[in-house]
């Protein structure tokens, strides 16, 4: 994958013409796709304020060849995104006319919604369709391509030839532009080039320093490539996957306090319910007014640690994206991480160094939120040693009634109340350890007959302990039995035999 660089050089501009109307001095026209042919492979490093608040990604597309969707030929592109950790790899459809993507692989949706909104946005001026609803080819000599939709907008219109060098190389192009709240937002197009090679634009703000809407840099093109260039590669869904981690969760925990001194409000949504050694997780962090909850919070520059005891940090998250500090203009930031940490309590800090554009120091001090984790291990256990156990104190041999009670159970002597008053009595007294398991929820409080038959084996000596206690943490899993705490248990008069 190519390094996102940004902040390209430009060789001296060969010729420059400037009008108030618009227009250039270059004969032809141009529209989004020209020239667009099977083989092609564009790499393109880009974002789109809408994606994260334009986090940068990189994007690989390949056009392999025609589709058919219904009664319409497309071009049928494969794709590969690099985002941050994570590889995607899917298709995308586009259509002829116009090359917006319209349909492909679920897993690229927020990826193709970038590249329409960003690379391919030309299209709401310039396209092949000149008929009804099309827009056509427009002149290099027009003195105004199209209109901004907003309230107030510009109008887009070629304003120089410049001659520019990306990463893919130097390319002669007509700049277009526009004007965004004072600032000037540009898209360099080539003429008989599909796509644009370069942008930098603004999101269109009533006051202060608008931020970027979309920014993107051609960092590689190739023609004619017949062979899929994407052979051997992964995606990251399927290596979590296949490491035994969940990749389809949802970010259902949430946390909204003030944080430390007050300063600010944060709600923190995240997911999954059992961050694991090991594999992905992600957040959504919400900067909240003190005064206004209706009121996000802008300019935030904050970072997420993991801190000891002394809130000395141990990891930053922006540190492992080489970055000095995360940054939201808006209020609102999705972060995807992988998660590190052992199995065991973590100390999970938002800290937020203050409110300020990106690359100017904060004149607030400081202030945090604490978040604690409880991180899992890819079997389920919170502990380093997940090995279930079943072990008597010193010098203390277990009970026979024990072994009884489950094989009485196991034989429908006793019933499920009696057996459980059995277990709780064992985790009071610490003879048995489970490790710790998120109580589940369930409509049916029926017991798997395999589960009865574990106890009854164990009571004859047929099976381990290791065994039978992973019986007991299906039913905890389940919800269909609940265990309680040896702390819970201590408050609680319970006699030899486990009755209440």
């Amino acid at each position: 994958m190519a390094i996102l660089l940004f902040g390209t050089v430009n060789t001296p501009m060969v010729f420059a013409q400037f009008n108030s109307a618009g227009g250039v001095d270059k004969e032809g026209t141009w529209y989004l796709g020209e020239g667009l042919k099977q083989g092609d492979f564009f790499s393109y490093n880009l974002c789109h304020v809408d994606y994260k608040e334009c986090a940068q990604f990189s994007m690989d597309l390949w056009i392999k060849g025609d589709t058919k969707s219904g009664t319409e030929t497309k071009w049928l592109a494969e794709a590969v995104v690099y985002d941050g950790n994570k590889v995607v790899v899917g298709e995308i459809e586009l259509g002829k006319l116009a090359p917006e993507p319209t349909g492909g692989s679920e897993e690229l949706g927020v990826y193709r919604g970038a590249f329409k909104s960003s690379v391919a946005w030309l299209s709401a001026f310039a396209t092949a369709d000149t008929g009804q609803s099309g827009k056509g080819p427009k002149a290099f000599k027009a003195a105004s391509w199209g209109k901004i939709g907003n309230i107030g907008g510009e109008q887009v219109l070629p304003s120089a030839l410049e001659t520019i060098k990306v990463q893919s190389g130097t390319w002669d192009t007509v700049v277009m532009s526009w004007k965004t709240g004072g600032y000037s937002s540009k898209v360099w197009i080539v003429d008989e080039f599909p796509f644009p090679v370069k942008a930098k634009t603004y999101t269109h703000v009533s006051e202060g320093i608008p931020p970027p809407e979309y920014i993107f840099e051609l960092i590689e093109y190739k023609q004619n490539v017949q062979s899929d260039p994407f052979v051997g590669i992964v995606p990251t869904a399927d290596t979590f996957s296949a490491q035994g981690c969940d990749t389809n969760f949802e970010k259902t925990e949430d946390l909204k306090k003030p944080t430390a001194n007050y300063d600010y409000q944060v709600h923190v949504f995240y997911g999954p319910d059992q961050p694991t050694e090991g594999c992905p997780m992600e957040w959504l962090i919400k900067f909240i007014s003190k005064y206004d909850e209706t009121e996000f919070l802008n300019q935030v520059q904050f970072d997420v640690l993991v801190v000891d005891d002394n809130l000395t940090p141990l990891r930053s998250i922006a540190q492992d994206e080489g970055r000095q500090y995360l940054y939201s203009p808006s209020g609102q930031y999705i972060l995807d991480m992988i998660v590190k940490e052992k199995p065991g309590k973590s100390n999970y800090v938002i800290w937020i160094y203050g409110l300020a554009p990106e690359g100017i120091v904060p004149s607030t001090k400081s202030d945090y939120l604490e978040v604690p984790l409880q991180i899992y291990s890819k079997d389920g256990s919170t502990s380093t040693n997940t090995m279930p156990t079943i072990q008597p104190k010193l010098n203390e041999k277990i009970p026979d009634w024990i072994k009884n009670n489950a094989g009485w159970w196991a034989d429908g002597s006793i019933d499920d109340k009696s057996f459980i008053q059995g277990i709780q009595f064992l985790i009071q007294k610490e003879i048995i350890v489970i490790p710790p398991t998120s109580q589940g929820s369930s409509s049916s409080n029926q017991i798997p007959d395999w589960i009865k038959n574990n106890a009854g084996w164990w009571a004859d000596g047929a099976i381990d302990d290791s065994s039978f206690i992973q019986g007991l943490q299906f039913l905890i899993k389940e919800g269909i039995m609940t265990i309680s705490s040896p702390k819970e248990l201590a408050d609680k008069p319970i006699d030899t035999f486990g009755n209440y």
